[in-house]
């Protein structure tokens, strides 16, 4: 169970390697670099989540809902201030306006990572192993990779990139309404 919800939480980043993919400053070197943080960062909240479970006087779903709830708006709204930027600056600084969206959204991608790896390890406690940082990282790097791929081709070009990043930002919401919902009991 662990490695089946490891797989699906993970789908947000098929329409993040989508969005990489389709900005042509953006090479496969750089997802590889942010799948390796990415694993680094995963073990982190793995190892963090077992640490402080004990110590978390609530129901961890709260965290992992509303954490999720705020990456995914976030995520959608960092968009939208990096292209006012961008048009604003004019073309001189697409580059490196384009290269900071490119750091700003392996960090995110990172981070939720990190948080879908803790959020899990608080699900399945007692009996969390390595086996969930490990698929989830794995999970990212296929996703992220396929799409990657896939937006190198002509008819990925013309899918805005607007909706890939809409896509990602609001199924991480998506998954954090869910935490809560299940929290809830709805």
């Amino acid at each position: 169970m662990p490695v089946l919800s490891g797989l699906i939480v993970s789908i947000d980043a098929f329409f993040i390697g989508l969005a990489l993919g389709m900005q042509k400053k953006c090479k496969f070197l750089y997802l590889v670099v942010i799948n390796a943080c990415l694993l680094g960062l995963c073990i982190l909240g793995y190892l963090l989540a077992g640490h402080i479970y004990e110590h978390i006087a609530f129901d961890t779903d709260y965290i992992v809902g509303f954490a999720f709830i705020a990456l995914g708006l976030w995520c959608i709204i960092n968009y939208f201030i990096c292209e006012h930027v961008k048009r604003r600056e004019g073309d001189a600084d697409k580059k490196n306006a384009s290269h900071t969206t490119i750091a700003l959204v392996g960090l995110v991608m990172s981070v939720e990572a990190m948080l879908i790896t803790m959020g899990l390890t608080f699900i399945f406690l007692p009996g969390a192993t390595i086996i969930i940082p490990i698929t989830v990282a794995f999970a990212h790097f296929v996703y992220s990779a396929f799409s990657f791929y896939i937006a190198r081709t002509k008819q990925a070009k013309r899918i805005p990139t607007v909706i890939s990043y809409m896509i990602s930002g609001f199924a991480l919401i998506i998954y954090g309404l869910m935490a809560l919902f299940i929290e809830f009991g709805v």
